[in-house]
């Protein structure tokens, strides 16, 4: 019989056996956990490919309103139908108010359309209004539905609006506001439509796009996404773009519905993809648009291959704006709800800069002349950035989501409930010069 010694020197001679498993075993499982969270929970970074289509001629955006500016138009959320919110005209930042128009207690979420020297928007209790531009005095006012999310579109005296309750599109006359067809949809629509060729094109809640006639309302075709349609469609070259909630992104022929190309991202954590919310932006050969995964993306426009995506803090949720800018080149605007303002390289993605708001945006932003203006939802302000810089040249103390249109004599406001009518500064360079004399003229009376 083994004396108790040999039992505890034959067990000192096995434990390192079964450290060594167990010590293996840990070792396995750590690395499995590590793989399951590369491949499942860790999110995306940051792309680039430095190979993807670039043109460096965007699509040429009308050119600048001159004197007669009742006659011009901002027919579109995004003005042009590529959706680049860029209006170069030469105009130095808001100087005054000229007057504010305060009908009706709703919500303006979306800014509203210009024509002709009328102001056309839906507030989220579904009363569409017609503003004169010059006076801001009312045209006319249309119950249109109970809840409203998007702007409506112009176009050839008529105006198109979609509806969330009840699901709906209709189209109205310009001068009174009379619904001259309207058609019931299966599902809500905050899709801003838009109207080329003599067919309004928008998205809706179950996926679906539509396409109908202008003129009398016929449904031309019907395209069915694998997400919700909840953002805008752009239109280039015959081909229109959309982003889906579930990531996807998708251009389809105008003509028809059928589809060009479809492309798909996995930037949030567990493989997962974002929903696209943000209404693409068409320019130098590329789509751009925000996701609530955090990036912003770019697509080449002919094939849908990826050509960048940048990661912000928070969800993005705004349309871009997309201008070639002084100093920095061709550029990508727009904000985040990590409270930051971006310009982003048009090519690449990389940061031109970036101006801290503080608080998130959830808004589209606008280029007019060399100034960009935002809202941010967090802090109920605007500010009007200079492109070149990111340094802010003008401020107002009210906002919230897609403040500005403008029309080369006046520039239009959106706040919470309210529309503004500015006047512009009469010298753009006089008005940024401002505060550096105010700075020298400080430090010589310090000096005396």
């Amino acid at each position: 019989m083994p004396t108790p010694s040999k039992f505890i020197s034959s067990a000192r001679r096995r434990r390192p056996r079964w450290l060594l498993l167990i010590g293996g075993v840990a070792l396995f499982g750590a690395a499995a956990v590590a793989a399951v969270y590369l491949i499942f929970f860790q999110k995306e970074s940051n792309y680039s490919d430095p190979n993807a289509d670039f043109q460096s001629q965007p699509v040429a955006p009308p050119p600048p309103p001159k004197q007669k500016a009742e006659t011009f138009k901002w027919p579109i959320y995004g003005y042009t139908p590529q959706r680049t919110r860029y209006l170069p005209v030469n105009m130095g930042p808001p100087a005054r108010k000229l007057w504010r128009f305060t009908k009706g207690s709703g919500l303006i979420e979306f800014q509203p359309v210009l024509a002709n020297g009328f102001l056309y928007y839906v507030n989220n209790n579904g009363q569409a209004f017609a503003v004169n531009a010059k006076t801001g005095k009312k045209r006319w006012k249309r119950k249109v539905g109970s809840l409203v999310a998007s702007s409506p579109a112009w176009n050839k005296g008529r105006v198109f609006i979609v509806t969330l309750n009840p699901g709906s599109v209709l189209c109205l006359n310009a001068k009174n506001g009379k619904v001259i067809w309207r058609k019931a949809l299966p599902s809500r629509s905050e899709s801003s439509p838009i109207v080329v060729g003599g067919v309004v094109y928008f998205g809706s809640e179950n996926g679906t796009v539509y396409a109908y006639r202008a003129s009398n309302g016929a449904k031309v075709w019907t395209y069915h996404a694998p997400g919700a349609v909840k953002a805008g469609l752009a239109f280039n070259k015959g081909v229109l773009y959309f982003g889906a909630y579930g990531g996807t992104v998708t251009a389809l022929r105008a003509r028809d519905g059928s589809r060009v190309w479809s492309s798909g991202t996995s930037g949030a954590a567990f493989n997962r993809s974002g929903n696209f919310y943000s209404t693409p932006a068409v320019a130098f050969g590329r789509v751009y648009l925000g996701n609530t995964d955090s990036f912003v993306y770019s697509f080449v426009a002919k094939s849908g291959r990826l050509a960048w995506r940048h990661g912000t803090g928070a969800y993005v949720y705004a349309a871009p704006a997309v201008a070639t800018a002084p100093r920095i080149g061709p550029a990508v605007f727009i904000g985040s709800y990590d409270g930051n303002f971006y310009a982003l390289d048009a090519r690449s993605g990389g940061v031109k800069w970036a101006y801290h708001a503080g608080g998130r945006i959830s808004g589209a932003p606008s280029v007019i002349g060399d100034i960009v203006y935002f809202s941010s939802l967090g802090n109920h302000d605007t500010s009007g950035l200079d492109v070149r810089t990111g340094h802010r040249v003008w401020h107002f103390k009210h906002g919230a989501f897609n403040p500005m249109v403008a029309d080369g004599k006046r520039f239009y406001l959106t706040t919470n409930s309210t529309v503004f009518g500015l006047a512009p500064h009469a010298s753009k360079t006089a008005k940024r010069k401002a505060p550096h004399a105010k700075a020298r003229s400080r430090q010589r009376s310090r000096s005396r």
